[in-house]
């Protein structure tokens, strides 16, 4: 009996050093892990501002700016919504991307669910920055002017996520030859994916009145497509319109395989 008592008392008390010993670890690499934190959004504010203040500026944003420091301030997750929506439409074979910026996207979202990814900026410097900080094994990175030709191929997504600007970036003209080039590349039921964004603070009214801009990419997308999705979100910068397009099916459609309907 002693022993079996002693036994006990002894798995209780070592159970309580072992767990006072965690906790004062956990405490410890929390402490780490917070100082981490700090010197990464620290470093990374210094980023931004030698990016965004001295010329010349760039022409698009390294999202890991984003992730290390703009995001933990702001708590506006619209940065990811790009990611998140294209993923849900997905197959899992070969994705075009059209203006792909710095790649955080191409790498951290799309290149684990798809089986190779060709995607292109028009900027030298941009695919440099994406070759260099997201590069993935199955991720090929090109300089393309897609005014002049999409990279040639079959494809069973192609996105084309914030270089889709009205009148901005692309006459009306330029997106009517994009999007046919991007339907002849699509695969039978392939998808596009992306979106425009509609300031408020332009004196265009075209570029801010949300139900024309609609209208606009709805025209746009349908006379290529013969089922197309927009929906919309707001942050507190701007409202985001997103849009899916295939001559299949897009997600949330009747038959898309990833819902469940009781």
């Amino acid at each position: 009996m002693k022993a079996r008592a002693k036994a006990a008392l002894f798995a209780i008390f070592g159970s309580e050093k072992k767990g006072a010993f965690k906790r004062s670890l956990e405490r410890l690499v929390e402490l780490e892990c917070k100082l981490a934190s700090k010197w990464a959004a620290s470093a990374h504010d210094q980023l931004m501002a030698v990016q965004h203040r001295i010329p010349p500026i760039p022409g698009s944003f390294d999202h890991h700016i984003d992730l290390y420091s703009v995001w933990l301030k702001t708590r506006n997750p619209m940065w990811v919504e790009r990611g998140v929506f294209t993923s849900l439409c997905l197959k899992g074979g070969v994705v075009l991307e059209l203006a792909c910026g710095d790649g955080f996207n191409t790498r951290n979202f799309y290149s684990l669910k798809s089986s190779r990814i060709v995607a292109c900026d028009i900027d030298a410097d941009v695919i440099a920055t994406a070759r260099r900080k997201n590069a993935a094994p199955n991720v090929e990175y090109l300089v393309c002017d897609i005014k002049r030709g999409l990279p040639a191929g079959t494809f069973d997504n192609i996105v084309w996520d914030y270089g889709f600007r009205f009148r901005h970036h692309f006459s009306d003209d330029e997106m009517h030859s994009i999007l046919g080039s991007a339907s002849e590349r699509l695969a039978a039921v392939g998808i596009l994916s992306g979106h425009t964004t509609i300031s408020t603070e332009s004196p265009r009214r075209e570029l801010h009145d949300e139900l024309m801009v609609k209208r606009m990419l709805y025209q746009q997308l349908r006379a290529h497509f013969s089922s197309v999705l927009i929906f919309k979100t707001t942050s507190p910068a701007r409202i985001n319109v997103y849009f899916w397009a295939s001559d299949g099916t897009v997600p949330f459609d009747t038959g898309w395989s990833n819902a469940y309907r009781a």
